[in-house]
């Protein structure tokens, strides 16, 4: 096992990595940037390291002097948390040549999942049902016009190294097609230095349902059930729930073989996620894999007893997984409460966090780094604590999140708190009835 982890990360997830190391007995180093230097991930650590000025690309982002940090303090692992570094192949080599373990995907498995065409390609081989679209990636305009054709309007075209909703848009007749995919191909290529992109038929009134995988150094893997991760904002989750109350039995075991086939088809080694898109039939196709900790990993720890950081760190240092599937036994929900101002577009809202009292008793968690008098930078996500709450059933569930919620006082600056007070008291919600386009017609009071 690691004698020293160096987290690669900062807030929330950093402050979570830190907990499970402390139960197993493992030190932990912090880095941080000048910004973050009162976080308390920083205060947690057995050890912290300067990394440099708030802005992302001259610390959290800075690769040289991640790796010196963790040489100074003789690091034998780094966990990069999701974000930042997390799916960087370029990252997870160069802790591999200085002989770093680092806590997540090899390059290798990097590379091959997070080009979104070769991973798609990867599938279809694998027998994992993906959605209609081009073979790889658009050469031309008239390429993209063939290929809507083919498999009819409307369609999707995305940066093949995308995410979080750049470099993506929905084309619904072919006189639209020509400057979607000019405008879609200068986003992808300011955002991510790539501007390769790829058509998939669109699917209307689609779930984001996702599998939680977890596969070893021996070939083995295994599953652990789903997440609806349906409630989204621009592509960015709000909410998430397990088990997705759209789920059937046969779904769930279909969709769960599936992202087994899609685990092993990768060799993959870690805990990851298989994302789907389902439509109202419920058909599922691949839409994606994300080779790292989800922000929503809580709810599927407190429905099966599972910790997700101890069983990624174990991974990495080679212990065998069980290989048994596990499927949920309760009902949990998490929202997210981001610094923002929901009455004004979730517009960011950073500053000092002057008053503070958390939610509690019981099937309550809440996972966050903020404190009274603490200062929320304005250079980072806005992202500042995750509410949790797990029941018996759906229902007490929701109850016990609406009565969290009440608990939860954040003041000094904005936070979503209302808008997740109103989602929970929403009649479709509450039926679970529900799909990725809700927010679009949700109206806050």
């Amino acid at each position: 096992m690691f004698k020293k982890i160096l987290i690669a990360n900062r807030g929330e997830i950093a402050l979570r990595i830190i907990r499970t190391c402390k139960e197993m007995n493992i030190r932990t180093v912090a880095v941080y940037s000048t910004a973050d230097k009162e976080s308390l991930h920083v205060r947690f650590a057995d050890e912290a390291v300067c990394i440099g000025p708030p802005q992302s690309r001259d610390s959290y982002l800075n690769i040289p002097r991640i790796i010196a940090a963790a040489e100074i303090t003789n690091a034998d692992a780094i966990h990069p948390g999701y974000g930042f570094l997390s799916e960087n192949s370029k990252f997870s080599a160069i802790c591999r040549q200085h002989g770093i373990k680092f806590i997540g995907a090899t390059p290798e498995q990097i590379d091959a999942m997070g080009d979104k065409a070769s991973a798609k390609a990867t599938m279809k081989a694998a027998g994992v049902p993906t959605i209609p679209g081009s073979e790889g990636l658009l050469g031309s305009i008239e390429e993209a016009k063939k290929v809507a054709l083919e498999i009819g309007y409307p369609v999707i075209i995305k940066a093949t190294a995308g995410g979080g909703g750049k470099g993506m848009r929905i084309v619904w007749s072919e006189d639209e097609m020509e400057k979607a995919l000019e405008t879609a191909k200068t986003e992808a290529g300011a955002a991510f230095g790539n501007d390769g992109m790829y058509m998939e038929k669109f699917i209307e009134e689609p779930r984001h349902i996702e599998i939680q995988v977890a596969g070893d150094q021996y070939g083995k893997a295994c599953h652990l059930s789903e997440r609806d991760c349906s409630i989204q904002r621009r592509h960015q989750k709000l909410a998430e729930e397990t088990p997705s109350p759209f789920m059937t039995d046969k779904l769930r075991q279909e969709m769960g073989d599936a992202a087994i086939k899609a685990t092993l088809a990768s060799n993959y080694e870690g805990v990851g996620t298989i994302e789907f898109l389902v439509d109202k039939h419920s058909k599922f196709f691949f839409m994606e894999m994300n080779t790292r900790i989800q922000v929503e990993h809580p709810v599927t720890e407190e429905v099966i007893n599972y910790d997700l950081i101890k069983e990624q760190i174990k991974i990495a240092a080679g212990v065998p997984i069980s290989g048994k599937n596990h499927f949920p036994t309760m009902h949990a929900i998490e929202c997210r409460i981001n610094a923002e101002d929901p009455y004004n577009d979730f517009r960011p809202s950073p500053g000092k966090i002057t008053v503070l009292h958390q939610p509690g008793g019981h099937g309550v968690r809440v996972d966050s780094h903020i404190y009274a008098g603490y200062t929320i930078p304005p250079y980072y996500d806005s992202m500042i604590a995750k509410l949790i709450t797990v029941a018996q059933t759906r229902e007490e569930a929701i109850q016990t999140m609406e009565r969290a919620l009440s608990e939860f006082v954040i003041e000094g600056v904005k936070t979503t708190i209302p808008f997740h007070q109103q989602l929970m008291q929403d009649e479709d919600f509450r039926k679970g009835n529900y799909t990725t386009k809700f927010l679009e017609t949700f109206k806050l009071k």
